[in-house]
């Protein structure tokens, strides 16, 4: 009887961002159809257990023009979308979606704020996905995809112009003002 690994998935306008967690797969095997088929087979952990996992997606895509990469700890896959639209969803049907498939926050951007710049930041190290399809891939490690870049930006507030400059020098004429008072109280 075969498992299934846990999936992250995001999108763009464009592109849909795959990505398979199963560390140490071995013999793994990944097809895309141009229907929209997502197809993934490997073995893994102490026992070689089997995990399959087969992803009707929401519409159809470009093979020639996807890429995967399977590293040492995850399979990334970035599938072109055949028609620049947003999905509502990933999968086909109106199920509810399986429950290892969830949404990978970490490269999420909403419609609204897609501007096409960090689908095209993600490095792939110059590797030839040309023959996607069938592909029994393996070993390749993580080295050949490189670091992402990922902005410390998102955690910083960013103040409005003209307030954040006002705001400063409020505290500043405050921090003098105590400074005054300490050195005047000793």
């Amino acid at each position: 009887m075969s498992r299934h690994p846990e999936v992250k998935w995001a999108q763009r306008l464009d592109k849909v961002f795959i990505t398979v967690l199963l560390p140490d797969a071995k013999n793994a095997k990944v097809n895309l159809e141009p229907e929209g088929v997502f197809t993934f087979s490997a073995s893994a952990g102490a026992e070689d257990h089997l995990y399959e996992l087969k992803l009707e997606l929401h519409d159809k895509v470009n093979v020639e023009e996807s890429k995967i990469n399977i590293g040492v700890r995850s399979i990334f896959c970035i599938l072109e979308k055949a028609e620049k639209v947003w999905w509502k969803k990933l999968l086909r049907g109106d199920g509810k979606p399986p429950h290892y498939l969830k949404v990978d926050w970490d490269k999420w951007v909403d419609e609204d704020e897609d501007d096409g710049g960090l689908a095209n930041n993600f490095d792939l190290g110059g590797m030839d996905f040309s023959n996607f399809g069938n592909m029994g891939m393996g070993g390749m490690g993580d080295d050949a995809m490189g670091e992402f870049d990922e902005s410390d930006d998102e955690d910083q507030e960013v103040a409005k112009p003209g307030k954040a400059e006002g705001a400063a020098k409020t505290d500043d004429k405050e921090n003098l003002e105590e400074k005054k008072e300490a050195a005047s109280s000793t």
